[in-house]
């Protein structure tokens, strides 16, 4: 049986995206709404979410082993990885969107999969897609308050 330290593992390296392509000037200097939240929340909320995250995986493969709840598990942690690299690393807004709202839907495909195998697990994820959510709607957004930055990235791909 997997244990703990594997889905604490897995938790790490899909971390590691978000310290790998950081923000950095070019995210700084975009323009974004008023209702983008302040830099100190991405870490406090993400590391609260990725044990969240690791929790609910590692019940759900504890009752119910490889069943679709952990293909699904495993399916956003893929996702969530890529999203980083996707928009700061080489700045597709659009592919980032597009990564963004295929997480969303295995979050939620987790979470109504998950329920039976365990409510707790299920319930872990709810923060996760409200977090999500926002994310989704901020990257839409960025990438309408920025067209220029877009078409740079497309004339130079």
């Amino acid at each position: 049986m997997i244990s703990a330290v594997v889905y604490a593992i897995l938790i790490v390296v899909a971390g590691a995206s978000g310290a790998i392509f950081k923000p950095g000037e070019w995210y700084k200097d975009l323009r974004k709404p008023g209702w983008t939240p302040p830099d100190w929340a991405f870490p406090v909320v993400w590391t609260t979410l990725y044990l969240m995250i690791g929790a609910a995986g590692w019940i759900v493969w504890r009752v119910d082993g490889f069943g679709i709840a952990t293909v699904l598990w495993g399916a956003q942690l893929v996702f969530n990885a890529a999203w980083s690299y996707l928009f700061f690393g080489i700045r597709r807004m659009d592919w980032a969107l597009v990564d963004a709202g295929a997480m969303w839907l295995t979050i939620a495909a987790f979470i109504v999969l998950a329920w039976p195998v365990s409510p707790v697990a299920s319930l872990l994820f709810v923060p996760y897609l409200v977090w999500v959510s926002v994310a989704f709607a901020l990257n839409k957004r960025v990438m309408d308050l920025n067209p220029e930055a877009m078409a740079a990235v497309r004339t130079s791909s």
